[in-house]
C-alpha cells in the first residue's frame, strides 16, 4: 500500500515519516508539506532535508490564503507576538479556547487536502502527527482522538472506502514519540520545531520547551539545543 505523510519537517511528523518508510518502503512513501502562512519558513527548509535522507518524494502545497484573515500569532499576517511560555501556562489566560498559536481547523484543512492528492497518488493511507500533548486541554483541539475519529470517518466515507487516517501517536505524549524515534533512527538534528525562525530554537516558545522536555524525559539532549 502507498501512503502520504502530511510532514511539516517537525519532530513529530518526521518521526512518522520514519514509521512510513519502515512500514511501506520509501519507494511506497510521498510527503507533503503546506505553507499556511507561516511567518518563517524554517520547518519547510527542514522538510526537504529528512524527506531526503529518506529519499521520498516531497510535494508542496500552498494554502496561505485561506488563513489570511486569521489573527494566528504564527501567521505572517497577526500583529502579535509568539507566546514565550509553556501550553499550560498559555491555558491559563484562554478560559478553555485555544492557544493563540492555534491555525484555524489547520489539521482538518490538511488532512482533506491530503486526502484528494492521496487519491490521485493511489495511497491507500494518510499518516499525520498529532499528539496527546498538543490536544490537552483544548490547546489544539485538531490533535484529539476526538477530531482525528471524526476526520478518519468522513475520509474514509468520502473516499469510498478507499483511503483511511494513520496518527500512530494521537494517545501518545511527545516524550513517546522522541522515544520510538530514537528508536528508529530519527536524523533530528535536522528538524525544525521552534515557532522563531531563527538560527537556533528560541528555546522559550511552548512548541520548544515541550520538546526540550520530551528529550529530557528519554535521557537526552535536542541535538538542536547543543
Amino acid at each position: 500500500m502507498k501512503a502520504l505523510v502530511l510532514f511539516s519537517g517537525g519532530l513529530d511528523s518526521s518521526t512518522c515519516l520514519a514509521l512510513a518508510v519502515k512500514k511501506h518502503g520509501a519507494e511506497n512513501v510521498i510527503a507533503l508539506s503546506v505553507y499556511y502562512g507561516q511567518k518563517h519558513d524554517k520547518e519547510m527548509r527542514a522538510a526537504e532535508k529528512v524527506a531526503a535522507h529518506y529519499g521520498v518524494p516531497l510535494k508542496t502545497l500552498d494554502l496561505a490564503a485561506i488563513f489570511a484573515d486569521s489573527d494566528c500569532t504564527l501567521l505572517k499576517g497577526s500583529q502579535g507576538d509568539i507566546p514565550k511560555e509553556s501550553y499550560a501556562d498559555q491555558l491559563k489566560e484562554t478560559d478553555g479556547a485555544p492557544v493563540s498559536t492555534y491555525v484555524p481547523f489547520r489539521n482538518g484543512l490538511f488532512l482533506a487536502s491530503a486526502a484528494s492528492i492521496a487519491l490521485s497518488n493511489g495511497c491507500g493511507v494518510i499518516y499525520y502527527g498529532a499528539h496527546s500533548d498538543d490536544a490537552a486541554g483544548n490547546a489544539y483541539p485538531d490533535c484529539s482522538e476526538k477530531f482525528n475519529s471524526a476526520m478518519n470517518e468522513a475520509i474514509f466515507t468520502g473516499s469510498g472506502e478507499q483511503l483511511h487516517i494513520e496518527a500512530p501517536f494521537v494517545s501518545l505524549n511527545k516524550s513517546d514519540v522522541v522515544r520510538i524515534g530514537t528508536e528508529l533512527g530519527v536524523p533530528y538534528e535536522l528538524t525544525w520545531s521552534c515557532y522563531e525562525g531563527g538560527d537556533k530554537p528560541c528555546g522559550k516558545c511552548g512548541t520548544c520547551i515541550d520538546r526540550i522536555k520530551a528529550f529530557e524525559a528519554n535521557g537526552l539532549t535536542d541535538p538542536l539545543m547543543i
